[in-house]
């Protein structure tokens, strides 16, 4: 880690719960159009059976493709431009384990409330991937 990453400030809970929040609403149009673009290719409009669970794996590849894309070409989805966070500390083998432990453990609130008790205010998927959240300029 660098000197100025190390010194670089921890974006507090609110500004991440907000950031998240706004993610979750881009998510849902990414999931729309990635939706779409599945019933075109599968040729019907009713997902079911199989074809449901292929478009749920189908969705999941792509928010991974949007997160490790944003994560490693800049530390920086558009939310986290937005609300002026940056993640550091990132390799390819920890933006696809941080997107894994943030798949089970953002969803059900165990990742925010260990935020709570952690020494670093950092997120359990953070702690989890070795990676930081800090205010970017």
């Amino acid at each position: 880690m660098s000197a100025p990453q190390a010194a670089a400030a921890v974006p507090g809970i609110w500004r991440r719960v907000w950031s998240m929040l706004y993610e979750a609403l881009l998510l849902f149009a990414l999931a729309f159009v990635a939706t779409w673009v599945f019933q075109l290719a599968a040729g019907t409009p009713v997902i079911a059976g199989w074809r449901l669970r292929l478009l749920q794996a189908f969705l999941v590849a792509v928010f991974a493709g949007y997160f490790l894309w944003c994560w490693l070409r800049g530390g920086q989805t558009l939310a986290m431009k937005t609300w002026r966070i940056r993640l550091v500390d990132v390799t390819p083998a920890r933006a696809l384990l941080r997107f894994a432990c943030a798949l089970l453990f953002v969803p059900t609130g165990v990742s925010l409330l260990w935020a709570l008790f952690d020494h670093e205010r950092a997120f359990l998927h953070d702690r989890l991937a070795g990676t930081r959240l800090v205010l970017s300029p």
